[in-house]
């Protein structure tokens, strides 16, 4: 709740922050996971292997029909999310973008651990919990979203988390419903003596 007389946010009885305040934490949010998921994005894009690097990869984990539509449509993804959330333009709809990308990646390729260190889901758990938050309080008032008045069309009330989440984990998803075929694991070679 917004006290337009004297510039403060209260969220919860005792929880009082300043508009100011607010908005430099919404825009460091935005900036630190926009500023990753761009960078990670470029990677794909330019950086090792390029898109046909990241395609064999995509194609290695499962990702179907072939990996080089993965390989674009992440790299795009991320690219155009990581602008959007720096921004803070149509931000609920960056914050689902990344969601996406990470409800994917946490399922095909970093579900087999927590930690990082492990290929597990971390990075990608703290990224999508980032924009979940990020979507739910909107882009604050240092936006493009705020300048042209989207930002309470988007997020008034629940709206921004439902955008975020709902719409970010239903195109996971659908991805892997739609697209994802995994390999199966290779079985023992025979030495043909029939397990005696």
């Amino acid at each position: 709740m917004v006290d337009g007389r004297l510039g403060v946010l209260t969220y919860a009885p005792g929880v009082n922050i300043s508009a100011t305040e607010f908005d430099t934490v919404m825009l460091v949010a935005r900036i630190v996971v926009g500023v990753t998921i761009f960078v990670h994005g470029y990677n794909k894009a330019f950086r090792g292997g390029r898109i046909p690097g990241t395609a064999n990869w995509f194609a290695g984990l499962g990702m179907r029909p072939n990996g080089t539509i993965h390989a674009y449509a992440a790299a795009t993804t991320e690219l155009g999310t990581g602008v959007l959330l720096c921004l803070g333009l149509l931000t609920p709809l960056a914050a689902a973008g990344v969601i996406g990308i990470c409800t994917v990646a946490a399922w095909v390729d970093h579900r087999g651990a927590f930690l990082m260190f492990k290929n597990g889901v971390e990075y990608v758990l703290v990224l999508a919990t980032l924009c979940a938050v990020i979507g739910a309080f909107g882009p604050g008032s240092w936006s493009l979203d705020s300048a042209l008045g989207l930002d309470e069309v988007l997020t008034e009330g629940w709206r921004g988390l439902a955008i975020a989440v709902l719409l970010g984990v239903g195109t996971g998803l659908v991805t892997l419903v739609g697209f994802w075929r995994p390999i199966p694991a290779e079985e023992p070679a025979n030495d043909g003596d029939g397990g005696a």
